[in-house]
């Protein structure tokens, strides 16, 4: 399990980190997860890994030369480094902290947390968070290797290296480990390995069951159970559950700025919103998931760069609700995703096949839904839905698939105004059709706005994936349209966007003095949106089962899995792509 961000690494490229030697050892999809497609995602052990390795971290000392002694004192506390060299003699030894090593022979780099040197014989000790193993060797496989690296490049500098400590700041002790003629046979076994794993772009296969993916913090990124599951295909009821390997629902949430002419800037790590009568309010960087400005609201560059930097996205969107982009860091090195879409798409099978999966599963849901909540639903309306659903299973090309979810819209949408149960009996209420842009009544005037923050939303989820939201498969691209987060919101269209809409009108979350509406369209005035927020919020984080693998987790965690999925798809990992279909 990682303890760090690799992204601390300070190495060549073309040389491979220790650090991620490690990971190699521990479990080659993580390694290449980490290593060739740079992801990251922290949790409370990586946290609390980086903490354990911060105040190593603070100094930056060089060796002193083989056989050149120039001591220097231990540093006080309870960490074992001042006696790590005990067994070197009785002179003090040279305690050296964050010691950068390479050697372009081995192939390989590394910081060592803490050298003890004596002459021409070093020790190097590696930190870590937990405690010491109860197992005959008293230490994992992946940190022996790791240390045995750190002694080949002790070597390969001119010292003599036949040991090494790890210690476990969890039982405060230090383990030591021979530098064995085994040891060092598998460790340089295990460079050759990770050294060619990192020149290839196939994902390796995950780990079936292992109790090594709990608490790993790119499970979630992972999905091993999900993955294994799917390509089996999917887990029949009553099969044993899935594991969810991730948080039910993140702590850090979207922030939404709507006060017209405020300004967003920075603190520290947080975030300022002022306007001309000074600071309106602060939040936490660490709380913010992303930062969606609403019309004429500004944001200053050094805002913009903290956030680029914190991988927090800025979405843009207009007073009219039109999504009109996004701005975000460069924090994913993966290009073999996007190669892959850009291959899928220019393959006109895999294409219809992936709009067949997204309009089935929008069909199927915008049935559900009115099934469940439509009062006076005429019978032939169901009847109508599976006839649609199977014009889709053997639809043949893209132009029939438009003309099937077509259908399935008009049989949906002439019966919606079954699912508005508003507490005020205005005639503003009465919905007959969908209408947009401009849209000319509020419930109109609401979907509108709702699919653009579920198109917004799709588009975080897939920038986060080093996908490329602006080329679709089913959508075709268009200058300012993001095809792919329309592709795949199809699906969460009844479930998400419509459903806000509902629960705002029907528990009188909206009223219609929240409107204004003339001959050229309605408008939400600022009450309006801010109530439709907080019912599109409270719906991404609602708790659901999900449908295929049985456990709990938000909606907003369901797209993210509906898109790493994808992705699976796309590079062939899984044999093909399922829509989401809620029971």
């Amino acid at each position: 399990m990682p303890d760090e961000d690799p992204s601390t690494d300070e190495a060549d490229d073309d040389l491979l980190p220790v650090r991620m030697l490690n990971e190699y050892v521990y479990c080659p999809r993580l390694f290449h997860l980490m290593r060739v497609e740079g992801r990251w995602d922290d949790n409370h052990f990586t946290v609390e890994g980086r903490a354990v390795h911060r105040r190593v971290d603070d100094f930056d000392h060089v060796l002193p030369e083989a056989g050149a002694p120039e001591p220097t004192p231990g540093p006080d506390g309870e960490e074992p480094p001042a006696s790590a060299g005990e067994d070197l003699g009785d002179e003090p030894p040279t305690i050296s902290r964050s010691v950068s090593l390479a050697s372009e022979r081995l192939g390989i780099t590394a910081k060592l947390d803490l050298v003890s040197t004596l002459d021409d014989e070093a020790v190097p000790v590696e930190t870590k968070r937990g405690r010491v193993p109860d197992r005959p060797e008293r230490s994992y496989e992946p940190e022996r290797v790791q240390l045995m690296a750190q002694g080949l490049l002790l070597r390969d500098h001119g010292y003599t290296c036949t040991h090494g400590f790890l210690y476990y700041r969890g039982s405060r002790k230090r383990v030591e480990i021979p530098f064995t003629r085994e040891l060092e046979a598998d460790t340089l076994q295990w460079i050759s390995k990770a050294r060619a794993a990192q020149l290839t772009q196939d994902l390796p296969p995950p780990l079936d069951d292992s109790p090594k993916c709990n608490g790993c913090s790119l499970s979630g990124i992972c999905l091993p159970d999900e993955t294994l599951a799917l390509a089996a295909g999917a887990p029949a009821p009553g099969a044993a559950a899935v594991r969810r390997l991730y948080p039910v629902r993140d702590e850090a949430v979207p922030l939404y700025v709507q006060e017209q002419g405020a300004t967003v800037g920075k603190s520290g790590a947080s975030l300022v919103v002022r306007n001309r009568a000074g600071e309106i309010a602060r939040f936490r960087l660490i709380d913010v998931s992303q930062l969606v400005l609403c019309g004429n609201v500004q944001i200053t560059t050094q805002t913009v760069h903290l956030l680029a930097e914190a991988g927090v996205p800025v979405v843009f969107l207009s007073r009219g609700h039109w999504f009109y982009g996004i701005t975000h860091g460069i924090n994913l090195r993966n290009a073999y995703d996007r190669a892959a879409q850009f291959e899928v798409a220019a393959d006109p099978a895999r294409c219809l096949h992936f709009a067949k999966q997204v309009v089935a599963a929008k069909v199927a849901n915008q049935r559900t839904l009115l099934r469940r909540n439509a009062q006076d639903l005429p019978e032939r309306t169901v009847d109508e839905f599976a006839q649609v659903l199977r014009d889709i299973d053997v639809a043949a090309a893209p132009n029939q698939l438009l003309g099937c979810e077509g259908n399935g819209a008009a049989i949906y949408f002439r019966n919606f105004h079954r699912l508005l149960r508003p507490r005020d009996l205005d005639a503003e209420w009465d919905f007959t059709t969908r209408n947009r842009r401009p849209p000319r009544d509020p419930i109109n005037a609401m979907l509108s706005f709702a699919y653009a923050l579920l198109a917004k939303e799709l588009t975080v989820a897939i920038l986060a994936e080093g996908l490329d939201p602006w080329w679709g498969l089913y959508h075709r691209p268009r200058h300012g349209r993001p095809a792919l987060a329309l592709d795949l919101m199809e699906e969460f269209r009844p479930l998400l966007a419509d459903s806000a809409v509902l629960s705002a009108v029907n528990t009188g979350m909206v009223s219609a003095r929240d409107f204004r509406t003339s001959k050229s369209g309605c408008v939400m005035l600022p009450e309006a949106r801010k109530a439709l927020l907080r019912a599109y919020e409270a719906r991404m984080d609602q708790l659901v089962t999900h449908p295929t693998f049985g456990y709990r987790c938000t909606w907003r965690a369901i797209i993210r899995v509906q898109v790493r999925l994808f992705a699976r798809w796309l590079r062939g990992e899984l044999a093909s792509y399922t829509g989401m279909v809620t029971r």
